[in-house]
């Protein structure tokens, strides 16, 4: 895997930072032959991390789920005013990626899956801010021991999974939070009988 390290010869110090910079980053056909997992329920899990977190322009949502798509830990944070760059993307995926939730290093191979939300303005395709954020996600994954997944952006037209081409008007940039409950289970129906049962039933009738 190459990771973006910028030249370290004496020729090319002038232009190393633009350069690493530019490296830093991956273009759709990258991202799409990576092989990265696709979601079953992207709108659930987009709806689901839009409820949880009502992020505005300029904030960056991950998350990590299991194998059957549940979420596991989730955490948001905004970007910094500053220009995009894939390892300071890395770095601050990886600072909150550890921050909620003990790293997989130890397994052979990952069994939990990170996806990364970002919501922004502009055009709802590819943008080299992007692509710093893709190359900052599957970096943050392999040192976190986790599969790199879906990269989703939510901007005023709604959601999109890059690389797939699915997505959905609502949630988008500005929309409100759904209600949790609807994108959760109910909670389960209370027992009835025995009893604690025949208490109340004898208290409500007096």
């Amino acid at each position: 895997m190459t990771f973006g390290f910028a030249p370290s010869s004496a020729a090319s110090l002038p232009t190393s930072a633009s350069a690493s910079s530019a490296s830093r980053l991956l273009e759709p056909a990258e991202w799409t032959s990576a092989g990265i997992p696709l979601l079953v329920s992207p709108r659930e899990v987009v709806s689901g991390l839009h409820s949880r977190h009502r992020p505005r322009p300029s904030t960056a949502i991950v998350a990590v789920l299991d194998p059957e798509e549940r979420l596991l830990a989730s955490a948001s944070f905004a970007r910094r005013p500053a220009p995009a760059d894939g390892w300071m993307f890395r770095n601050a995926l990886l600072s909150q990626l550890r921050r909620i939730i003990p790293h997989d290093l130890r397994r052979r191979s990952p069994v939990r899956t990170a996806v990364l939300v970002y919501c922004r303005e502009g055009d709802p395709g590819w943008t080299e801010e992007d692509g710093a954020w893709m190359w900052g996600l599957r970096d943050a994954c392999t040192l976190h021991g986790l599969r790199c997944g879906a990269y989703i952006t939510l901007t005023h037209d709604g959601w999109n999974v890059l690389g797939e081409g699915r997505g959905g008007r609502r949630p988008n940039a500005h929309s409100s939070p759904e209600p949790f409950g609807l994108s959760e289970a109910p909670p389960p129906l209370p027992r009835t009988g025995g009893a604690v049962s025949e208490v109340l039933r004898r208290a409500a009738a007096r």
